[in-house]
């Protein structure tokens, strides 16, 4: 699109707004801003106008001025919904934020809440002038209005610099994923970043939802808003805020109860293990020897494991590891013994956890270092402050309702 052609006909631009949905209500909270142009082919997107720096920054923000205003209009209708105005925080910078401020203090005597104004600005867009950009932001907080961080997704590496800006919204955008599988780094990012929303006090937000798969993911990943195609398109008008109540509703039905079945699952597998350790122990004669006991308990649990080793409640392993070899033959790799495993994650929660409770812990997925593929491993507490781990191999998991 021709900029000069944005320029003179801003008289066709019109704001469109994609609604954002509430997990814990299921009804639109929100909208995000987007700028259109009216053509005889129907509405176009003019996010290649504002991303083009080929074009002087005073028309775009005249432009992105005249899309506030129409939105901040409508928005008076609505004071109750938040509204999303992408921020390019360049310009916002440039004059301390003065315009904008000064035109958000107009449309609060009107009526508008400031806290029900959230301004986003792009994860990229604070890497260079980052320390007047924190103190813009602590400004723009204090008079109640949010700050979004968008564009945050799996090239999200500095937390640390995105935990001192400390917004009120982080925005993850999911519309890049493919398919029904989602990269398990992706999902240990998302994790992170997750746990850092949650001690930041901010509120997670997924967006480019465009399959049922992208919902689940969001719902699993603790996001409490959802924006997406698959939830809604933009519009230049408000819809009802239960238009898709009954549909969110219905979806998460299908999620726990997915869900569900996969916690009864583990919980069988754990217990089906539990049962046959004990079998197994009863049959050996002496717990001193601890690589002829991985042995046994290997040979038993033979259809379900690939690695069994023993360590002590501080991490160092007392046995050999039992492996298995791709021809089903079990051997003992002596150079494991005296490892110490204590700095894994969850290592000594777990042991706190089995020697206080006295049973055995499956853990999350996660991948093996050494055969590169997912697995899970179930800890069992054993007897003289012994701990007993049974790593067992995605094939197995693979073959069981609910293990991955």
């Amino acid at each position: 699109m021709d900029p000069l052609d944005v320029l003179i006909n801003k008289n066709q631009i019109s704001a469109f707004y994609q609604p954002i949905i509430s997990a814990d209500k299921q009804i639109v909270v929100g909208y995000e801003v987007f700028a259109r142009m009216n053509t005889e082919e129907g509405p176009q997107s003019l996010g290649s106008f504002f991303n083009d720096d080929s074009i002087p920054e005073e028309y775009r923000d005249e432009i992105d001025d005249h899309v506030q205003t129409l939105a901040l209009e409508k928005g008076l209708l609505n004071p109750e919904l938040y509204l999303f105005l992408n921020i390019n925080i360049h310009s916002l910078v440039k004059d301390d934020g003065d315009r904008l401020m000064d035109k958000l203090f107009s449309y609060q005597k009107k009526g508008i809440s400031l806290e029900r104004i959230v301004l986003e600005i792009k994860e990229s867009d604070y890497a260079t002038n980052y320390s007047d950009i924190k103190h813009l932001i602590t400004y723009i907080q204090s008079t109640g209005v949010n700050i979004a961080i968008g564009n945050v997704g799996i090239s999200s590496s500095n937390l640390e610099r995105l935990a001192k800006l400390n917004p009120n919204i982080v925005k993850v955008n999911v519309g890049f994923l493919e398919g029904d599988k989602f990269p398990e780094l992706y999902r240990d990012v998302l994790h992170s970043l997750s746990v850092l929303t949650r001690k930041l006090g901010a509120t997670l937000l997924f967006e480019g939802i465009d399959t049922y798969s992208k919902l689940n993911f969001a719902w699993k990943n603790g996001a409490r808003y959802y924006q997406g195609y698959y939830l809604g398109r933009p519009t230049d008008s408000f819809v009802d805020v239960e238009f898709c109540k009954g549909t969110i509703k219905k979806e998460f039905h299908h999620f726990i109860d997915y869900e569900r079945k996969k916690i009864k699952s583990q919980l069988q597998l754990a217990d089906s293990l539990t049962q046959s350790l004990k079998l197994t122990l009863k049959s050996i004669k002496s717990y001193d020897l601890y690589d002829e006991m991985v042995i046994s308990i290997a040979k038993a649990l033979t259809d379900t494991t690939f690695r069994v080793y023993l360590c002590d409640q501080d991490g160092f392993q007392q046995s050999s590891n039992a492996v298995k070899s791709d021809e089903g033959i079990w051997k003992l790799e002596k150079e494991s013994r005296q490892k110490n495993w204590s700095w894994r994650p969850y290592f000594l929660e777990n042991i706190v956890r089995m020697d206080f409770e006295k049973k055995g812990i499956l853990s999350d997925l996660y991948t093996d270092i050494e055969k590169d593929e997912m697995i899970r491993t179930f800890s069992y507490p054993m007897e003289n402050g012994l701990f007993l781990f049974i790593d067992i191999p995605y094939s197995y998991l693979y073959e069981q309702d609910g293990l991955l």
